[in-house]
């Protein structure tokens, strides 16, 4: 990850229900500290005078609380732990409800070159946007040669060899009415380790598509803003793979998986030749992808379907093949 500071906070393109309303009232020489933590903190403790464990690698939230325990230390003027605070290299402080600090506070962030960051919303607010802002700031990132589509809401990495048809594959989809997100390369983001996102690795150049013979395309231009769009989580893994003659290709389609940053998403390998339709054997992919996500897997109520059948008819055959003690001859 490239170097994230607090400036690069404040400038994010966020949309409406992830925007941090966040302002800078004060310590603006401190907007090129670097961000090195996903963690907020709220640093009662810290301002009672309790440094053990203090976090100082974290953004400081100052809430309600804090708030009005500053007010108090104020009217006291023990603000000796306040100058503690801001002198131990911290990123940035947040006040939130609209709230603003004291002018002797401000002149203490100017001092330190700290910046004095507010907003309107309240503690709880912001620490949830935030969170699920920096978890995908500072995950862990890889980028892989395919192409990411939506199809039927199911983000789909398209993978496979040079020339199998990854990206003319990915056209045919889109012009059944699915998304791309990236083609030729694709950005992966491990979010706290438990799913992938995927996006263009360049976002100028995410939607457009190279082809053979006919060179590159815009996808927004051709398809419409409909036919893109900017992210999307990764839920199936679909290889393309030359056909190989006397290969056992899987036939029951629920047993593999692709590890991708240590996250695990379905895989399923399609092979290739002449006269196999790939765009609609993906759709049935992720159509039944769906279907797993709704508690429908049809290869197991295949497999539980043949086991009672089997089962069945071992009863039929045993009842039948069994001679009948009739008793004493009278």
């Amino acid at each position: 990850m490239q170097d994230f500071t607090v400036l690069d906070l404040l400038d994010l393109d966020l949309k409406e229900h992830n925007h941090l309303r966040l302002k800078c009232i004060a310590g603006r020489s401190g907007l090129s500290r670097k961000l090195s933590s996903a963690m907020i903190s709220r640093p009662g403790l810290p301002l009672s005078g309790y440094f053990v464990d203090f976090n100082n690698a974290s953004i400081q939230l100052f809430g309600a609380g804090e708030q009005s325990y500053l007010r108090l230390l104020e009217d006291k003027g023990e603000l000796d732990n306040v100058d503690r605070i801001l002198a131990t290299s911290i990123p940035c402080c947040v006040f939130s409800g609209g709230a603003r600090p004291s002018q002797s506070i401000v002149e203490m962030a100017e001092r330190h070159a700290v910046a004095i960051l507010v907003t309107d919303l309240s503690s709880s607010d912001f620490s949830r946007r935030a969170y699920s802002i920096l978890d995908e700031v500072f995950a862990r990132t890889e980028t892989i040669h395919g192409v990411l589509v939506e199809v039927f809401g199911i983000g789909v990495l398209i993978t496979g060899d040079a020339g199998v048809g990854k990206s003319e594959t990915a056209l045919e989809l889109i012009g059944r009415g699915h998304r791309l997100i990236s083609d030729d390369t694709v950005k992966l983001k491990s979010i706290s380790d438990a799913y992938l996102v995927g996006s263009g690795e360049n976002p100028m150049f995410a939607h457009h598509m190279e082809l053979r013979g006919l060179g590159i395309i815009n996808v927004a231009n051709m398809y419409g803003v409909g036919a893109i769009r900017e992210k999307k989580q990764v839920q199936l893994s679909v290889h393309l793979e030359k056909w190989i003659d006397g290969k056992d290709y899987d036939h029951i389609g629920d047993s593999l998986h692709s590890e991708l940053l240590g996250v695990k998403i379905p895989r399923v390998e399609i092979p290739v030749k002449p006269g196999r339709n790939i765009p609609i054997l993906i759709e049935t992919a992720a159509m039944n992808e769906r279907l797993k996500k709704q508690g429908f897997y049809s290869a197991r109520d295949f497999d539980r379907g043949v086991m009672s059948w089997l089962e069945s008819e071992a009863t039929r055959e045993m009842y039948y093949n069994t001679e009948i003690d009739e008793g004493p001859a009278r």
